[in-house]
């Protein structure tokens, strides 16, 4: 094999992609600064027990695994940097108010999460600590969508759910692990026949409503729907009023309900969105509450956020214009090299053509020149 060619779904990201995908990264950190959010750099690999603890260990197929050899304890290659967070937030920062945090950075996935993926996505998100009320929801859904309309990404939907249905309507039932996890694969698949099969020997509220779930999907009216297939059962209605809240801020996009979407069953714990565009062959962003996320570091506090792959951003947003650049004569002449560091200086991109070579730039629209006229230097359209 070539010493050149890359593993599967691991790929170099050549100049236009990358000034792109460096742009749409600052964008999206000023974007969430705006509204409070400290920026903070976990690292890439820390111990495999932290990375893997509880609702991490969803994760433990996606990481990479590898022994230290100063300490010959295991570590992890992070797959997902919420659980970091969560750890900073409990136990490096240890503040009583409420803490906003966002990052971004590389991770790292054992195999692609969804087709045509790559296994290094550059990962953005924001997370809101110490905040029970449906406020922090609502944040981290208005800003996942200033995010994107502030990369240029067209229409949008925000898809609502609520873990909390499901487990209202499975408390009190004896069921194995493994015919729960049936249960939950025959509701994301909409399976009537095998869903009736799995919960045949349940009480027959839990049976009743868990079914009606795979009807309940649509606009608002789902909602009105809910509550009336689900009057039974004890605290539908709350969750069923937060979706509403949710639903009553999101301005400039469109807003359907999945109440049998249980993805991200074992991680969420109340709301969980995600917003979709077209050409996107998944999500864009996904997020939600999960308020158990810092349980595992001692400190289980209120927890809500959301999280995207710039990679697969960029790939769904129109191409951003070349920069303007001024091209420059090479020359060791003090001239010619106060003016081109006094235009550099003004935030100006200037490219010398050194000798015997034209400019082979891609990424820099060269407009203008900067030429000798007398003993001066003057910049002119070219």
């Amino acid at each position: 094999m070539s010493a050149w060619v890359l593993p599967d779904h691991i790929a170099d990201v050549l100049p236009s992609e990358a000034r792109h995908i460096e742009e749409l990264r600052r964008g999206l950190l000023d974007t969430a600064r705006s509204y409070g959010y400290e920026l903070v750099m976990p690292p890439l690999l820390e111990h495999l027990d932290s990375l893997l603890t509880g609702t991490g260990e969803a994760l433990d197929l996606q990481t990479f695994k590898l022994v230290d050899q100063l300490s010959g304890r295991s570590l992890g290659l992070r797959a997902d940097t919420t659980q970091q967070a969560a750890r900073i937030d409990a136990h490096l920062l240890n503040r009583r108010g409420v803490t906003r945090l966002c990052y971004c950075g590389p991770v790292l996935h054992t195999r692609p999460d969804r087709p045509h993926a790559t296994r290094e996505p550059l990962q953005f998100g924001a997370e809101i600590y110490g905040h029970p009320g449906i406020e922090a929801d609502i944040e981290a859904v208005q800003l996942s969508l200033e995010c994107l309309r502030g990369a240029q990404v067209g229409a949008v939907s925000v898809d609502l759910a609520d873990v909390r249905i499901v487990r209202s309507l499975l408390a009190g039932v004896p069921v194995a692990w493994q015919t729960l996890g049936q249960v939950h694969a025959a509701l994301a698949a909409k399976d009537a026949s095998e869903l009736a099969s799995l919960t045949r020997d349940f009480p027959a509220v839990s049976r009743e409503g868990l079914l009606a779930l795979l009807q309940l999907y649509g606009d608002v009216a789902v909602l009105d729907e809910a509550e009336t297939a689900l009057k039974a059962v004890a605290g539908v209605r709350e969750v069923l009023s937060d979706l509403r809240a949710v639903a009553a801020n999101i301005h400039g996009a469109r807003v359907s309900f999945d109440l049998a979407d249980l993805r991200g069953y074992a991680y969420y714990s109340g709301a969980r969105f995600a917003i979709y565009t077209q050409g996107a062959s998944d999500a864009l962003v996904r997020g939600g509450r999960y308020d158990e996320v810092g349980a595992v570091f001692g400190r289980n506090r209120p927890a809500a956020g959301f999280s995207l792959d710039i990679k697969q951003l960029v790939s769904v947003v129109q191409p951003r214009p070349l920069r303007a650049a001024i091209r420059a004569p090479w020359g060791e002449g003090q001239g010619v090299n106060a003016a081109i560091a006094a235009l550099r200086s003004q935030g100006e991109t200037v490219v010398c053509m050194l000798p015997g070579h034209g400019s082979e730039v891609d990424e820099f629209h060269c407009d203008r020149e900067l030429i000798q006229v007398g003993d001066r230097w003057v910049v002119q359209a070219i």
